[in-house]
C-alpha cells in the first residue's frame, strides 16, 4: 500500500511567461499506465500570468502551480495531513539519514519515465539518480541566476568549489563529480551536506528540485521554459502566454492509488468517502484561463465556465453570510473550502532605489514614515472586503516560527510620521508637498497592477501619503513583468505576496537574505546583522531558540524597513458539486492529480 501511496503527490512552487507551446506524443505511449479519463475536465482560472515553466529560473507562483503537475521532486506532502507532512514521491521511502543528519540516501523507484519528447530522439528516458544530480547542479549554475540558490547555497559538500570554478571559467562543468552529490547506483542518490540542516528534506520536496532531463535542457536552451518535460501526471498540450494553459494526462505517468487518512473533519471524511481506492489521476484534462480582472473571473464562475475558483474578494458580500455560504449558493450545491493562506502580502522597498533606498538615517526615516502612512484597517475593509487578517510579522499563521504574541513596531500613525520627516529635513514647500533634504523634489514611484483591488490599494496609499505631503506616481504593469523588474531591483515600491514553499519560517526569512539580491530578495536588502541572524537560525534545530532568532530578524527588518507587512488573505475556495476530493493544501497547489470529476 505504501509503495503506491508514495507516488501520488506533487510539489511546486512559485513565478513567469513567454511564447507558444505544444507537447507531442510518441506511439509507444499508448502502452503506459496513466488511468486518467480524457473526458474528465477541470476548468480553472489564474488571477495572474505565469512566466514559463523552467523552475530553475522563476519563482512566479503560477509557474510553480503548473510545474507541480509536470515535475516531480524526490519527496512531496500528504494530501490531507495537518500539519503538513512529508512523504516520498519518486523515492521508494523516506531517505536513510546518517552522520548526524548530514548524509541522506534516497532510493528512487525504478520504472518512472519522462514524458515523451523529441529531445529523447524516440527513446524512453527513465528517471535515475543522475537526473536529480543534474537538477541540483543546474540550480547552482551561476549563469542561471536561480532565485532558489539560497535553498542549498553552501550546504552540499564540494558544491562551492564547482561554483567558484564556474565563475572563473564562465562555464559550469556538469560532468565533474561533486562529493556531496553521488549516484551510488542507477537508482540510489547520496547527498552529503557540509553541516546538519534541519530543513533539508523540506528543500528536497521544493518544486525547483523536481527532476529535469539534461537532454531536454540541452535541446531547448533558453526556450526550456516553453518546453517543460517531466515525470509527473500531466504535460502541456497548449500554451498561449497570458491567456491559456491546457494540460493533458502524461501517458508515461505510472498511475497511483488514492489512499490518504482523514484528519477527522467533516470535509476530510467526505473526501475519503468520495476518493478512497480510486486510481490516480482521474482528471484527464486541465484547462486554465488567465483572467486577471476579478469581476470577469467571478462572472465566469457564475456562468459555469469555471469548476473551482478562489472567491474574488469583490464577491464576498454576495456570497458570504459571515464565514458561511448564503442560501442561494447552498441551493446550487456549491461547497466552500475556507482557509487562511499559508502566506503573507507585503510592500517591498527597493534598497537600491535613489529615492526610497539607502541605509542612512534619513532614508530609513523616509521608508518608516511611508510605512506608517498606510492604513491596514482600510486595506482589510476596503481592499480585502474583510477577507484578511493583519500581518504583524514576516512568518504567517500556520507556519513554524509564527508567534501569535508578536506585534510590529511600525504603527499606522500619521502624526508621528510627519514628525519623523520634519526631523530629518524633508521640508514642505508652499504647495504642501515635501522635498528631499537637499531641496530636490520628493516623488516616489509605486508599481502596481490594473486589477480593481489594486486600484483600491493605490487610493489607500495616496490618502496616507497626501497627509504626509509626499507625491506618489503609480506605475501600472502586469504581475509577470513586475516580478521580473523587481527581481532585477528596478522597482522603487511594489506590493507582492509569498506563499509557503515549505512549512517553516526559514522559507520567509530567506527572502531578505543578502546573497539572494537579484535572486529572490526583491528588496535587494543587504544587512550584515540580518544575515548573521539568518545563518545562526538555520544552523539550529526547529524549536524555541530558532524561533527567537526569527523574531530578532523581524525586528531588524522593521529597523531598516525594506518591507512593510500587509495582510494574510483568507481564501474561500468555491467548488462545483461535480468536483470530488478537493481540499486546498497549505503547500501544494496543483491538486488536479488528487481529485475527480463526476459526469454532469
Amino acid at each position: 500500500m505504501l509503495e503506491r501511496q508514495l507516488q501520488q503527490f506533487k510539489t511546486r512552487l512559485g513565478t513567469y511567461a513567454l511564447l507558444l507551446l505544444a507537447c507531442t506524443s510518441a506511439p509507444h505511449l499508448a502502452q503506459a499506465a496513466n488511468p486518467a479519463d480524457p473526458n474528465k475536465v477541470i476548468r480553472q482560472a489564474f488571477e495572474a500570468a505565469d512566466d514559463g515553466f523552467d523552475m530553475v529560473k522563476t519563482q512566479n507562483h503560477y509557474s510553480g502551480w503548473v510545474s507541480e503537475a509536470i515535475f516531480e521532486p524526490l519527496l512531496s506532502y500528504d494530501y490531507l495531513a495537518s500539519p503538513a507532512k512529508l512523504i516520498p514521491k519518486t523515492a521508494e521511502a523516506m531517505p536513510e539519514v546518517t552522520e548526524n543528519g548530514r548524509v541522506f540516501t534516497f532510493k528512487i523507484k525504478p520504472g518512472i519515465y519522462f514524458a515523451a519528447d523529441e529531445a529523447f530522439k524516440g527513446k524512453k528516458h527513465e528517471l535515475t539518480a543522475e537526473d536529480y544530480i543534474y537538477t541540483f547542479k543546474r540550480v547552482m549554475d551561476p549563469v542561471n541566476r536561480s532565485p532558489h540558490t539560497s535553498f542549498i547555497d553552501g550546504k552540499i559538500l564540494g558544491m562551492a568549489d564547482a561554483i567558484a570554478k564556474a565563475k572563473k571559467t564562465g562555464k559550469f562543468d556538469y560532468d565533474a563529480p561533486i562529493p556531496g552529490l553521488r549516484a551510488v547506483d542507477r537508482y540510489t542518490l547520496r547527498i552529503e551536506l557540509n553541516a546538519t540542516d534541519y530543513n533539508f528534506l523540506y528543500i528536497v520536496a521544493y518544486g525547483a528540485f523536481g527532476a529535469v532531463s539534461r537532454e531536454v535542457i540541452d535541446a531547448y536552451g533558453q526556450q526550456t521554459g516553453l518546453h517543460p518535460v517531466g515525470t509527473g501526471p500531466y504535460m502541456i498540450e497548449k500554451y498561449v502566454p497570458r491567456s491559456k494553459i491546457i494540460l493533458v494526462a502524461n501517458p508515461e505517468y505510472r498511475g497511483t492509488t488514492w489512499d490518504f487518512q482523514s484528519t477527522g473533519s467533516a470535509w476530510d471524511e467526505q473526501i475519503v468517502k468520495d476518493m478512497k481506492g480510486k486510481k490516480l489521476p482521474q482528471v484527464g484534462r486541465v484547462e486554465i484561463s488567465i483572467i486577471e480582472e476579478e469581476q470577469s473571473r467571478w462572472l465566469a464562475f457564475q456562468d459555469g465556465q469555471i469548476d473551482v475558483d478562489k472567491m474574488p474578494q469583490i464577491a464576498a458580500p454576495t456570497v458570504l453570510d459571515g464565514d458561511k455560504l448564503k442560501p442561494s449558493f447552498v441551493s446550487q450545491n456549491i461547497r466552500m473550502n475556507r482557509v487562511p493562506d499559508a502566506g503573507t502580502t507585503f510592500t517591498v522597498f527597493n534598497m537600491r532605489d535613489p529615492v526610497v533606498g539607502g541605509y542612512t538615517n534619513d532614508k530609513i526615516a523616509l521608508r518608516r514614515a511611508i510605512a506608517m502612512s498606510y492604513s491596514h484597517a482600510d486595506e482589510i475593509t476596503q481592499m480585502r472586503l474583510g477577507q484578511a487578517i493583519k500581518d504583524e510579522m514576516m512568518i504567517p499563521v500556520g507556519v513554524v516560527g509564527y508567534d501569535p504574541k508578536y506585534r510590529s513596531s511600525i504603527p499606522h500613525d500619521i502624526n508621528l510620521a510627519n514628525k519623523l520627516l520634519d526631523h530629518f529635513g524633508y521640508k514642505r514647500g508652499a504647495d504642501g508637498y515635501r522635498t528631499m533634504p537637499d531641496g530636490s523634489p520628493l516623488v516616489i514611484k509605486k508599481t502596481t497592477e490594473a486589477k480593481a483591488e489594486f486600484k483600491v490599494q493605490s487610493e489607500i496609499w495616496k490618502k496616507g501619503l497626501d497627509q504626509l505631503g509626499i507625491r506618489v506616481e503609480f506605475v501600472v504593469g502586469n504581475f509577470a513583468d513586475n516580478m521580473k523588474a523587481a527581481t532585477l531591483c528596478k522597482i522603487g515600491m511594489w506590493n507582492t505576496a509569498w506563499n509557503a514553499d515549505f512549512p517553516d519560517g526559514e522559507n520567509f526569512m530567506q527572502l531578505l537574505y543578502g546573497p539572494k539580491a537579484e535572486q529572490g530578495n526583491l528588496a535587494c536588502y543587504q544587512s550584515a546583522a540580518y544575515d548573521a541572524l539568518y545563518k545562526k537560525a538555520v544552523s539550529l534545530p526547529l524549536g524555541e531558540e530558532r524561533n527567537k532568532l526569527y523574531a530578532q530578524m523581524n525586528r531588524q527588518m522593521e529597523a531598516d524597513t525594506p518591507w512593510l507587512m500587509n495582510s494574510t488573505r483568507i481564501r474561500s475556495w468555491l467548488v462545483r458539486p461535480w468536483v470530488k476530493g478537493f481540499k486546498k493544501h497549505p503547500i501544494l497547489h496543483a491538486d488536479w492529480e488528487y481529485i475527480d470529476v463526476d459526469k454532469h
